[in-house]
């Protein structure tokens, strides 16, 4: 079996008081578990640890001809049974979020189906690289401290906070439903459930779970993620919203994606972000590109499960089986995709800088096609697509940005982004490891604010904030080892303050640190002669600069490094803008010598 090198782990006691002031962030857990004395001895008497399910105590689901057969909040409150069949999230069935694999209760409405953590010990056993919770908020008590016991003796505290189910952020909630059941029937507006992850320390077999004392905090289903095992991300895309599409009837979407890193098999990953319903897949397939959307030979099929279609949950996740398929480096694929049905909305990531393709309707399942004849229809941005996967490599670095990191001004369909440029570097390189590199970056993004809200349908597809969407987009990357941060330049420019992104800047490196990643964050790229980068915007961008020049001087910083790419493209006779040469012509979005200032300035062994 191929496995994938254990990243260094970064010592508690330099990070404590910061991870601690982020263990709840952004509506969602993050704690230090790195505890290594030996776990206190259960008290006498005390119950042994069972299967989750069999400390359900609460009705949470009911069915809406019978809305009193359960009250999860205390108050009649509860989830419909139909609403979450209609999102795909059916009794027993098994759900991937943030690439942990979670099983929805199997049980039928007005039964107990979650358990109010009030600090059971829940039977657990297994290696992961952290833990996630299915959980819903009710009351004030939603967070508390648990600990995780390990089979070597040892123990680890963590921090867990269930967000509330009817007013938590919808940017981070894992499903939204259209409704609530009551004693006096249904209520309209919008309830939530939240996927909260937790770290663990790596390497070590968990034996259990004790739950906080906190009886606000429903648990419906806990899981560890497990390790990469021997998986190195080559290419990632972030989902930027929910749009509406066509519709669609019976079409196939071809679309052009390029490796960072090579390796002998592959999957993909596709994603139903910020959906309310279930996508259906009919067959999928990978090849390489010959030219347009042609490719070199017969795309090779993929499975899910063994079987050639899937239907991903609304919220959730579905990786491909592996197959034995050599993707080379540097590379354009084509992953095809096979929608039976007739689709109205679907998550999409807006800006590919990428022309790909699709089929008029009722062509049918062309995914393998070796010629382009039926793909007569351009495409812009990835829908459901976010991952490709190859076995072996040494990991990734995720590159986590907004629209300069997504390549906007550098030549179209010619792969010349700065993570791009980074991933090259790497390869022609023996120094350090020729890591995979996975470009997270939006067009839009902020580091504080959301742009989309994170649910509905919106013509806004600038995507959650940074914070918001760490989990997904970066933590949950497959192999991911280093993250550079390099956002903040739409922030400065609207009414977000320096203290803010400082804040959040210091909140992402904490969180990324608890879970082992190193964090790399660059400075603020100079934007004068934009129509908006006013000198309000100015002083902010070099307060937030000034202060990350300031952590990467000290060393013991919040940061591992820092990356000063305000440096390599600014104009000396005029900091605030960037020299003419790497001016992509708007004066905000560095061209293809700006990208590769970016990348020439970097000094690779900060990665590792």
């Amino acid at each position: 079996m191929l496995r994938t090198p254990t990243p260094t782990t970064h010592r508690p006691g330099r990070r404590r008081r910061a991870l601690l002031a982020a263990a709840v962030a952004a509506g969602a857990a993050c704690a230090l578990v790195l505890a290594s004395t030996p776990a206190p001895a259960a008290p006498a008497g005390a119950a042994a640890p069972l299967p989750l399910e069999r400390l359900f105590d609460n009705r949470g689901i009911s069915d809406d001809d019978r809305p009193e057969a359960a009250d999860l909040d205390g108050s009649g409150g509860s989830l419909s049974a139909q609403d979450l069949r209609a999102a795909g999230w059916t009794p027993g069935r098994a759900l991937v979020l943030d690439r942990t694999v979670l099983r929805w209760p199997a049980t039928a409405p007005g039964r107990p189906d979650n358990v109010r953590a009030d600090g059971q010990r829940v039977r657990l056993a297994g290696r992961g690289d952290a833990l996630t919770f299915l959980v819903a908020g009710t009351g004030e008590r939603a967070s508390g401290t648990g600990t995780i016991a390990y089979r070597d003796g040892s123990a680890g505290r963590y921090t867990l906070a269930a967000p509330d189910w009817r007013h938590g952020p919808l940017a981070t909630k894992a499903l939204a439903l259209p409704h609530r059941n009551t004693a006096d029937g249904a209520r309209a507006g919008t309830v939530r459930l939240y996927a909260v992850t937790v770290p663990v320390v790596r390497g070590r077999e968990v034996a259990s779970v004790e739950l906080p004392e906190a009886p606000g905090l429903h648990v419906f289903s806990l899981a560890l993620r497990s390790p990469s095992n021997g998986w190195t991300g080559s290419w990632a895309t972030s989902t930027s919203g929910y749009s509406a599409v066509g519709p669609w009837t019976d079409r196939t979407l071809r679309l052009i994606v390029h490796s960072s890193v090579g390796g002998p098999r592959a999957r993909i990953r596709l994603e139903n972000t910020f959906a309310r319903q279930p996508v259906r897949i009919g067959h999928a397939s990978i090849a390489l590109q010959e030219r347009g959307a042609a490719a070199t030979r017969r795309p090779v099929p993929l499975t899910f499960g063994g079987r050639a279609g899937t239907d991903i949950p609304a919220g959730a996740q579905q990786f491909s089986d592996p197959v034995g398929f050599r993707v080379p480096p540097d590379s354009n694929l084509l992953v095809s995709i096979h929608l039976p049905g007739t689709v109205r909305t679907l998550p999409v990531h807006s800006y590919s800088n990428q022309v790909s393709y699709l089929t008029a309707d009722a062509r049918g399942d062309r995914t393998a096609d070796r010629e382009a004849t039926v793909f007569d229809q351009p495409l812009d941005g990835w829908p459901l697509l976010t991952g490709v996967d190859v076995a072996g490599g040494a990991g990734s670095v995720v590159t986590l940005g907004d629209s300069i990191t997504d390549g906007e001004r550098s030549t179209p369909g010619a792969n010349g982004r700065w993570p791009d440029l980074l991933a090259r570097r790497l390869r022609d390189q023996r120094a350090v490891p020729a890591y995979g590199v996975l470009n997270q970056g939006i067009s839009g993004n902020r580091v504080v604010t959301d742009r989309y809200p994170g649910d509905g349908v919106s013509t806004v597809r600038s995507g959650v904030s940074a914070g918001h969407r760490l989990e997904r987009d970066v933590l949950a990357q497959t192999g991911a080892r280093t993250v550079i941060v390099f956002e903040g330049v739409n922030d400065v420019r609207g009414d977000t303050t320096a203290e803010e992104i400082i804040d959040e800047l210091r909140s992402i490196a904490a969180r990324a640190h608890a879970r082992g990643l190193r964090v790399l964050v660059a400075t603020i790229a100079p934007c004068g002669g934009f129509w908006d980068c006013t000198a309000e915007a100015e002083d902010r961008r070099t307060a937030v600069n000034r202060h990350l020049r300031a952590a990467g001087r000290a060393g013991n910083g919040p940061y591992d490094g820092v990356l000063d790419f305000d440096a390599a493209v600014r104009d000396p006779e005029h900091p605030e803008r960037m020299l003419p040469r790497y001016d992509g012509g708007d004066h905000l979005h560095p061209g293809n010598a700006g990208m590769r200032a970016f990348v020439d300035s970097i000094d690779l062994r900060e990665l590792t």
